[in-house]
């Protein structure tokens, strides 16, 4: 047989098996949650406003950076933990609680594939590592650390810290209002969850104080 006939009889099998419906696999994709008009209202106004005032988007644009991966909260969490070594442990635990509400917050843009801002009207000041947009990850990893550090230092962060990181994401048009309230809310359950685990978790002796006891129960 020439290599025509080949050719011929290999284009009629393709035909012959496209003929009987043995198509690829289509792929279906979740459904995505489109903003809502008052979302892109909402980023509007926070633009022309706050957005709008001298050396905001640069203040938005270093937060940006800083709340990347929870990187900025991790490094920190390991000033405090070299600094104020007798709390080392609940250091480490805030660097743990905040990547780990960064991780949860992975996981709910993976399934609920929320695009971020695409209006005309909305100006994007940041790049992003995605393109799914709920929750706002900045916000999660920012709460959780907000309230564990401040459980540590005593200090009101999360009233401090977490209100100026989420408006940073509207100013940067990288995110809607509910993207940083949901993601403010999951950083906060993911602190409660480091602070119960903490509770139930025995804290270790120091030697000196097991020494000491040892010796009055000898007496």
């Amino acid at each position: 047989m020439s290599s025509g006939s080949t050719e011929r009889a290999s284009t009629e099998r393709s035909r012959a098996a496209a003929s009987t419906g043995a198509a690829a696999p289509t792929v279906r994709k979740l459904p995505t949650q489109p903003p809502s008009s008052w979302e892109i209202r909402a980023l509007e106004g926070v633009q022309a406003t706050v957005g709008s005032v001298p050396g905001a988007v640069t203040a938005a644009r270093a937060m940006s950076h800083f709340g990347e991966h929870a990187l900025g909260w991790v490094a920190v969490a390991g000033v405090g933990a070299v600094v104020d070594r007798s709390r080392r442990r609940q250091w480490a635990a805030a660097a743990i609680g905040a990547v780990g509400a960064h991780a949860a917050s992975i996981v709910v843009k993976r399934i609920v594939r929320r695009p971020r801002p695409d209006d005309p009207a909305v100006a994007v000041g940041v790049s992003t590592p995605s393109k799914l947009s709920f929750p706002s990850s900045h916000a999660t990893s920012t709460t959780a650390a907000a309230v564990l550090m401040g459980r540590l230092t005593g200090l009101p962060l999360p009233a401090v810290i977490v209100p100026p990181m989420l408006l940073s994401r509207l100013i940067l048009g990288v995110h809607y209002p509910t993207d940083v309230l949901a993601g403010s809310a999951l950083g906060a359950a993911s602190a409660g969850a480091v602070l119960r685990f903490e509770k139930r978790r025995p804290e270790k002796r120091r030697p000196e104080k097991r020494r000491s006891e040892k010796k009055s129960g000898e007496r």
